[in-house]
């Protein structure tokens, strides 16, 4: 999953910040396994807790390096870590393209480390309060099924990355002076359709519920934006077919492959309102990461509440447990999740938010306007990521053939700091 996120990142920005947001990615899982390592899997299973927060195994004390004593091991650790430095990679795609890299270090540490495994204890620990597999009295009877991480990767994720790109405001040129929304478009659809399938896991029926609600996603989107923008668009594919995955994740072991269909189709619909949404109030997430993730990823625990099948649940938790709404199984399920969408935007936004003004007012957090105009892999990395002639110097920018001057005029999106005199778009060698 973390080449994948760091291959759709790299495609969906520009190139001129390719090397930077390679970067960035490595050292989600980096500092991520550090903070993971001292505090984070303690945090999310030190069990036993208070319900709230583990409070055992930090850096690892007393955890076997084997699974023989049938209690955690070194594996499960490394399982666990891979799913917390997931959530750190969502929020990087929000705040792309215009973050100091120092921002990216503190958040990503303090997110792996602290914010995310709260909320993994809640759900995914023995003894969380909202957790299904809780030995003492459940929520509503049922606890909160998220097999996999609708709410605690998918939300976590996307409501941090929602509050670091509104607190950071969108890239410059993102919308005109009139408001008007233009198209900052990633350099690679080649790398976007890569990172897409480099995310694939799961065995079983979850296997298949995962695949059709992702391709019913992608299909949906794919004809949707055909009839509103008029064109066939591989990247709005792609998003959608992750929609679709995020959204089923909650629920894609106890749901019937006919239900994970109708999760693809309400889960593209909602990743192309809240879009449309975020172009109105002049939001700018350059991965949609956001409306992707936190937005399908709701909807995907509002979809278990709904479509649960009682046989399922019973299989993978434990008979007699309240199930979907509409499969006969009264509300429990449908308002444990309720609970779990309001309190894990509570918390995410009570915890990231902060973080994000505070590194706002110590100047921490947006690159100067003078370096996101000329791309960070020039200004912050020592030069562009693409050589296209073994005798480029990449520290001098692209060759001649790759640029064309572009004067200013009365419709350029924003003010160019260099007025003018070294405005480039790039162009491909005829």
């Amino acid at each position: 999953m973390q080449l994948g996120f760091a291959m759709l990142c790299a495609g969906s920005v520009r190139a001129k910040n390719t090397m930077n947001i390679m970067l960035t990615n490595v050292l989600d899982a980096a500092a991520g396994s550090l903070s993971y390592y001292l505090f984070g899997f303690a945090l999310a299973f030190g069990a036993p807790s208070n319900g709230f927060v583990g409070r055992h195994f930090f850096g690892l004390k007393d955890v076997p390096s084997s699974s023989d004593s049938g209690t955690f091991d070194y594996s499960f650790f490394l399982y666990q870590w891979a799913f917390a430095i997931a959530a750190a990679g969502i929020t990087s795609g929000s705040i792309a393209e215009r973050t100091q890299f120092v921002a990216y270090l503190i958040y990503s540490t303090f997110l792996t480390g602290f914010v995310y495994p709260i909320v993994a204890h809640w759900i995914w620990s023995v003894d969380g309060w909202a957790s299904p597999t809780r030995s003492g009295d459940l929520l509503f009877g049922s606890g909160v099924i998220d097999f996999a991480g609708s709410s605690v990767v998918h939300m976590v994720g996307g409501v941090a990355g929602l509050w670091g790109a509104f607190i950071e405001g969108p890239r410059i040129g993102r919308f005109d002076r009139t408001g008007r929304s233009v198209a900052l478009r990633g350099h690679s659809a080649s790398l976007v359709v890569l990172g897409y399938y480099g995310q694939w896991s799961g065995i079983a029926r979850t296997a298949v519920t995962t695949t059709l609600a992702g391709s019913t996603a992608a299909l949906t989107t794919l004809f949707s934006k055909r009839l509103l923008v008029g064109h066939w668009n591989v990247v709005d594919v792609c998003n959608g077919l992750l929609g679709g995955f995020a959204a089923i994740t909650a629920g894609c072991s106890v749901v019937e492959p006919w239900a994970a269909i109708v999760c693809g189709f309400v889960a593209a619909w909602v990743l192309i309102g809240l879009n449309k949404l975020a172009e109105k109030v002049k939001y700018d997430d350059p991965l949609e990461a956001a409306q992707l993730h936190a937005g399908c990823g709701a909807w995907g625990l509002l979809f278990t509440g709904l479509f649960a099948a009682e046989k399922y649940v019973g299989e993978v938790y434990a008979t007699g447990r309240p199930y979907g709404l509409f499969m006969g199984g009264g509300g429990r399920l449908l308002a444990a999740q309720v609970v779990q969408i309001l309190v894990v935007f509570g918390w995410v936004s009570a915890t990231m938010g902060p973080l994000f003004l505070i590194l706002k007012k110590l100047k921490l957090l947006r690159i100067s306007r003078e370096d996101e105009t000329a791309g960070m892999d020039m200004t912050r990395h020592g030069g562009f990521a693409y050589i296209y002639h073994d005798e480029d110097d990449p520290s001098q920018g692209p060759p001649s053939f790759m640029m064309r001057k572009v004067e200013p005029t009365s419709n350029t999106p924003s003010p160019n700091p260099f007025n003018g005199a070294h405005m480039y778009d790039h162009v491909t060698k005829k």
